[in-house]
This record gives structure tokens, sequence and C-alpha cells, in this order.
């Protein structure tokens, strides 16, 4: 359940019971299996509830015989680990975040230190994501992930390297760095921000043809990066940096570091020093104190920065943060609801705006799957499952899943673009 971080503790818990002799799929909705082990997620409200709904689904399964084990784990269980023993016994044990060990303790399952780096990937073979810290350090008045994954922990650059090479081996040619946020990396471990230099030895892998960036924090934003996007050909002119909002009211009572003017000044160096550079961010309607002046302000500056890819989310209380234990939540939920459609209303007309734009254009195209009709791929401007996809149709003759190929954009709606092969 959850985001991509999840998704990697996951294949690295397959990858040590696979060594043990377990034979395991990634399907939640495969009851053949005699145990069924949920990663979950804590994160925000509708995930926490998506999160309970299944644990319940396979807890009635136990009940009905189709199962004989269910085990938890992950940031929900991390959180609300004593509840959720009381209210679904059904479940054998119930872990958090970071146990591992524990977990294949229970499954009778020998932890081997031997197999650290090295794992079995959920998604398609050609791309994976690249963990390269743990946890957070920031006190964002809206966020409990420090609460369910700690302090901010990096990865050492060799460790991450040798990962990314036996990936590299095992036939992924697009990496994704994720974290909870990339732009404390190394601080921890180095005294100093090392994420430059981190992207600069994963460029260096031979077979990695794209490197693109999750969840970059803007406070404090390693500037660093940028020249690497600009003159590596295999780092994509792509970064995702949540931004929440733009109103210096809500910054501050969000307790986010950034202001307007520097976010403005973050993105106008972005855009100058990375031409043609695609800028994800996420926005946070209605959190507590939101005016309809900060929302307008909000609006102004989506219709006028004009990001290519743009995700909006409602505030949710959640236990324990400063935000819950500071702040009344007093923006009605049909209020934060309307203001998240309103965003995406002004962000739909945009992104048609864009991609009509790049009809006549040439663009890579990774194929990443196909249908009856058409193979489905990217541009190094899109991320898997939340981006734009390129759609090919099959008329072309045949392409393969994991290879890139040159084609031409000849039609866009708001979300996907239509394309014809240039060459192979």
């Amino acid at each position: 359940m959850g985001c991509s971080k999840n998704l990697v503790d996951s294949e690295k818990l397959a990858t040590q019971l696979h060594s043990s002799g377990y034979r395991f799929v990634f399907d939640r909705f495969d009851t053949k299996a005699k145990t069924v082990i949920i990663n979950t997620c804590g994160f925000i409200g509708d995930a926490k509830e998506e999160s309970v709904n299944t644990i319940l689904e396979f807890a009635q399964a136990k009940n009905d015989g189709k199962i004989k084990k269910l085990f938890v784990f992950g940031c929900l269980s991390e959180r609300y680990k004593d509840e959720l023993k009381k209210e679904i016994p059904e479940a054998d044990e119930f872990f958090g975040a970071n146990n591992l060990e524990d977990i294949l303790a229970s499954l009778k399952a020998d932890y081997k230190k031997e197999l650290f780096g090295e794992r079995i990937i959920s998604t398609p073979s050609h791309y994976a994501y690249l963990k390269i810290s743990e946890g957070c350090d920031r006190a964002c008045a809206f966020c409990a992930i420090p609460l369910m994954r700690g302090r901010h922990k990096s990865v050492p650059i060799e460790e991450l390297i040798n990962e990314a090479k036996f990936l590299a081996r095992n036939g992924v040619k697009e990496l994704m760095l994720i974290a909870q946020e990339l732009s404390s990396y190394g601080l921890d471990l180095y005294g100093e921000k090392r994420l430059a230099e981190l992207v600069s030895k994963l460029s260096e892998i031979e077979s990695i043809r794209r490197i693109r960036l999750h969840y970059a924090f803007p406070f404090n934003f390693p500037d660093d990066v940028l020249p690497l996007m600009r003159e590596r050909a295999n780092v994509a002119k792509y970064l995702d940096i949540p931004l929440q909002h733009i109103s210096d009211n809500v910054l501050k009572r969000m307790r986010r570091g950034h202001t307007k003017i520097s976010t403005l000044n973050l993105i106008d160096k972005i855009r100058k020093e990375v031409p043609g550079i695609a800028l994800r961010t996420t926005l946070l309607v209605g959190f507590p104190g939101e005016t309809k002046a900060d929302f307008e302000e909000l609006k102004t500056f989506v219709s006028s920065v004009r990001f290519d890819r743009l995700g909006v989310f409602t505030y949710s209380e959640e236990e324990n943060t400063y935000g819950a234990e500071n702040y009344k939540d007093d923006v009605p939920e049909k209020v934060k609801q309307a203001r998240k459609d309103e965003l995406m209303k002004i962000q739909e007309k945009i992104s048609l705006e864009l991609n009509h734009a790049k009809i006549d254009s040439i663009q890579e195209v990774l194929i990443d799957s196909e249908t009856d009709e058409f193979y489905i791929g990217r541009t190094e401007f899109d991320s898997p499952e939340v981006d734009n996809d390129v759609l090919i149709p099959k008329t072309v003759g045949e392409l393969h899943i994991g290879e890139i190929y040159s084609c031409k954009i000849v039609d866009a709606n708001e979300f996907d673009l239509l394309a014809e092969l240039v060459s192979y």
C-alpha cells in the first residue's frame, strides 16, 4: 500500500523470503497464497482508510479459511500497532515500518546480510526505484512521517552505487531516486549535502539511460544537481519538488521553512539553469487557517507558474503532529474538496496547452507496456503511474518493452500524447 518507498521495502522483504525458499506474488488480490503480508500506508486519511480496509478484507479471508497467516507492517502499523491488535485480532502479528528481520523471524526465514543491495523488483524490469535515505528531520506541521519513519538517515553512496549496478545488470535502464526528502541527502553521514555527487556517480553507470529525482524539498535545495540535469544525457530534465502552498500565511503555519519569494526565486533559477525542465509539484489545500484570499493567491500561482505536472491533496488532521495539536481544523470538508477540484481544473487546462505545444516535436520514448491497440511509453519528462503516457499505435510494427524509440508527437489531450515512430 502507499508510496514507492513502501514498494522498495516490500521488494527487499520479498528478496529475503525468496532466498529462504518462499514463492511469492506482488498482488493484493491473490488470495491463493497461504500467507499474506500487507505493507500499510499511514500518511493521510484516505490512505489509512484504504490500508485498514485491506487488512479487514484479508482478515475475513482468514476467517473464511482462504488464507492461513496474516501479517501487517509498514507506516500504519508503526503508528497504530496497539489499536490495530485490539480491533483486528485475526492478524497474526503487527510490525512497524523498519522491522524486516522480525518479520523474517516470524516466517522462520533467515536474514541474509549478503543480500543487502539486491532486490527482486515488482515494477517492469526496465525501471526501478532507488531509495537513498529513510526518515525526515523536517518539522512540517501537517506531516506524521517523522513519527513513523524516524529521523533522516542516508544510505552511503557506495552502497547505493552497488545497488544501482545490481539493478543495471538485471536489466534496469531507468532509476527513480526516492526518499522522504532528497534535498538533505548526505548531511547525516558526511556533514554536507551529497545528492549531486551521488547523481553524478550513478550517471556513470553505462547501461542506466535515465535518472529521475523525486521528492526534493524546496528549502535548502541542492543547487549543484542542476548542472547535471542540464549536461548529463541520462539525468532527466525532470524534478518533483513538493511546494504545498504559496501563501506566506499558510507556509508559516505549515512550518515549511520557505516563503513565497524564495519559492518563486527557486523556480526561476531551476528553469534558467535547466531549460526545458519538467516540474512536478504537490499542493495541500484546506490547511487550518487557509483563507479565501490564501486560496486565491494559490490559484494565481498555479495559473502563472504553469507546472508540467501537479497533484493536489486535501488536509486531513494527523494525530500528534504540530498542526493537530496547535490548530483547529477549521476549513469545511466541502470547501477543501471544492478548492482541490478548482485547482485541478486549472491544471487540466494548462496540461492540455503544454501537451499541445509538444505536437510535431521528436521525443525519446521508453516503452513500458502494451494493449491490444497501443504501445504505451513515457518521455524523459514523465514518471510512471503519475504522469503522461505516450500512445503509439501498433500499426508501426513490433516494438519491445524496455527499449527507447524516437517518436514524433502527432496529437495530445490533457493526460496523454499520441505518437508515431520516427526510427528504431
